[in-house]
């Protein structure tokens, strides 16, 4: 019987370790203070982290050529500027236009 009850305490506790880890996956914990304007020419977009659940703190992620992510301070100015000049080279709509074909102009033919 003890064994059972031993058994059956250390698979909950495993169990219970194993989802509280599961919770801060993808989250930033600290910012990077600074980037050098070299590094920063490889950003080509970003995501904003909100304050939510197991997120502690709001950042900005900045998202590398080959996928490394950079946590940064949104309030800093830096971080401002990189955004402008990613949306600025990168436009969010850039695939607006592919594939899809604009209606043409109604003429009158009388």
């Amino acid at each position: 019987m003890r064994f059972y009850t031993l058994f059956f305490l250390t698979i909950l506790s495993c169990l219970c370790f194993t989802l509280g880890q599961g919770s801060y996956d993808d989250c930033c914990l600290k910012y990077l203070k600074s980037m050098s304007r070299n590094i920063q020419r490889h950003a080509v977009k970003y995501k904003y982290q909100r304050t939510d659940g197991s997120c502690n703190i709001p950042a900005v992620i900045f998202i590398m050529r080959r996928g490394r992510k950079y946590c940064t301070d949104p309030n800093e100015n830096w971080v401002k500027e990189l955004m402008k000049k990613i949306d600025q080279k990168f436009p969010k709509n850039n695939n607006a236009g592919k594939g899809v074909r604009k209606p043409r102009k109604q003429t009158n033919r009388g």
